[in-house]
């Protein structure tokens, strides 16, 4: 069986955040869109899952216990495989330190939550054309 090859390949999208309600929004606004999602509800279980599969773009909360997403994001790009993933935080504060640790350990974007499903389809989409994943 040959693949379509007009048909463009569906992108992946790991979301991580600790609050499902959250995850569960993201997931339902995403998959409208056709992406494929998965979520993780720690940077633990993120990990677990990235041993797994590599996505095309990684959204990642903040704040969760534990291991919260800047060390999560340091993980992440010290694994060859995982580098190149575009890296993209999300908080619901609005926190002038976590967008500046950000922005100086190198991640990708920064997202202020609430985000409505339109403005999630849109930032993922908008994200992954930058990063010449779609």
């Amino acid at each position: 069986m040959t693949r379509d090859k007009s048909k463009p390949k569906s992108q992946t999208v790991l979301f991580i955040d600790d609050e499902s309600p959250w995850l569960d929004a993201i997931r339902m606004a995403v998959q409208e869109a056709s992406f494929k999602v998965i979520t993780a509800d720690s940077g633990e279980a993120a990990l677990k899952v990235l041993k797994r599969k590599k996505p095309d773009l990684i959204m990642s909360d903040v704040r969760m216990p534990f291991m919260n997403g800047f060390d999560l994001f340091e993980k992440v790009k010290s694994d060859p495989r995982l580098k190149s993933v575009p890296y993209v935080f999300m908080s619901s504060i609005d926190d002038l330190d976590a967008k500046r640790t950000a922005r100086e350990i190198g991640a990708d974007d920064y997202v202020e939550k609430p985000i409505n499903s339109e403005d999630v389809k849109r930032i993922v989409l908008d994200l992954l054309m930058r990063f010449k994943r779609v």
